[in-house]
């Protein structure tokens, strides 16, 4: 449990924020991270929070996501829309039985009140966990959400108390998101010079190698031979040249 982190990306109302740190401390979740909220500290999360002012007092204050995940190996978004590139997507249960099995650096990424996280920060996501409310009335309150993940993520912790301690299926540690954005940006230079990449419509190819990197979950042994061999094809391109 403390290697999760629970990210709130641009919240509006600070009483969602002291929900948010409540929720946590039931669950015995610490780690908040808050990107860019638009009111913190404040009078208002601190009484929300009805006792957990230790977790807002330790939160994280950051501008960007990339900075609110650029350690973590995994990343787990919420979202309640279909996407026009599917996502791997997991329903709380999974992803909570997802972070424990992994045993890596993780976060569960929120987003703002009223249009969740972009298509740009979903993208940044390992994987995307929907909440499977009721169609006719689907939207959850921030603090609520956080407080199902939670919940589930200590009902797993609880159920592994017993059980016999699994070795971990990582050798190498698992490559970071910042490890992955450096690599990504290192494939599209390589792709846009040996004209791979379509002027045109660049972006999808490399939302599609995003999804295909994260879903293979590299390790940074696995990361390095990637930009080894990335290095490598840039050379001879230069030398063709």
């Amino acid at each position: 449990m403390n290697k999760v982190r629970i990210v709130l990306v641009n919240t509006s109302h600070p009483g969602n924020i002291g929900a948010a740190a409540r929720a946590m401390k039931n669950m015995g979740l610490a780690r908040l991270y808050l990107v860019a909220p638009k009111v913190f500290p404040s009078d208002e999360a601190d009484s929300r929070a009805s006792g957990a002012t230790d977790i807002l007092e330790n939160a994280v204050v950051v501008d960007t996501l990339e900075e609110a995940i650029a350690d973590c190996q995994l990343v787990v978004g919420t979202s309640a829309r279909e996407r026009h590139i599917p996502w791997p997507l997991v329903d709380p249960r999974q992803a909570a039985e997802m972070v424990h099995e992994e045993q890596l650096e993780s976060a569960f990424v929120f987003g703002r009140e009223d249009r969740g996280l972009t298509n740009e920060e979903l993208q940044r996501c390992h994987y995307h966990v929907h909440i499977p409310s009721v169609e006719s009335f689907s939207s959850l309150n921030l603090g609520a959400a956080v407080q199902v993940l939670a919940y589930e993520l200590r009902m797993r912790h609880l159920a592994l108390q017993d059980a016999p301690i699994v070795a971990s299926k990582w050798d190498v540690p698992a490559a970071t998101a910042d490890q992955l954005d450096h690599m990504l940006t290192h494939l599209e230079s390589v792709l846009s010079k040996t004209e791979f990449l379509d002027p045109k419509a660049p972006r999808q190819v490399m939302t599609r190698f995003r999804r295909l990197f994260q879903r293979a979950q590299l390790d940074q042994q696995e990361v390095g031979m990637l930009r080894g061999m990335l290095t490598s094809v840039d050379k001879l391109d230069d030398k063709i040249k």
